[in-house]
């Protein structure tokens, strides 16, 4: 069973920075691809950043240019660097990953941080 823990949000001024990370337990972190989604009030869930195992990126265009997701495979852990921080960013972020195997995909998210941007 995998497992993702999110932590790093937080309160911060329009222009400001975060990083949040996400630590994960269980499965080959490795070899697993790795996604940051975020989910503001009354909106859809969305994808934000993507990681591979390989390390190849995708990003939203709305934060193109200001965010920046990485991996460190020793430590199991992914992160998503946030820059130059709009109110518009305000939403809980989540962290996800798949797992498959012959027949199934499983989905696996995290819990949520939640990072506010005040302007």
């Amino acid at each position: 069973q995998v497992r993702l823990v999110e932590s790093g949000g937080g309160l911060v001024q329009a222009g400001g920075s975060l990083r949040l990370s996400c630590a994960a337990s269980g499965g080959i972190f490795s070899m697993k691809p790795m996604d940051w989604y975020r989910q503001a009030p009354g909106k859809q869930r969305e994808l934000v950043a993507s990681i591979t195992s390989g390390r190849s990126t995708n990003y939203a265009d709305s934060v193109k240019g200001r965010f920046t997701i990485s991996r460190d495979n020793a430590k199991n852990t992914v992160y998503l660097q946030m820059n130059s921080l709009k109110p518009e960013d305000t939403a809980v972020y989540y962290c996800r990953t798949t797992e498959s195997s012959l027949h199934t995909i499983n989905v696996y998210w995290g819990q949520g941080t939640q990072v506010t941007v005040s302007s």
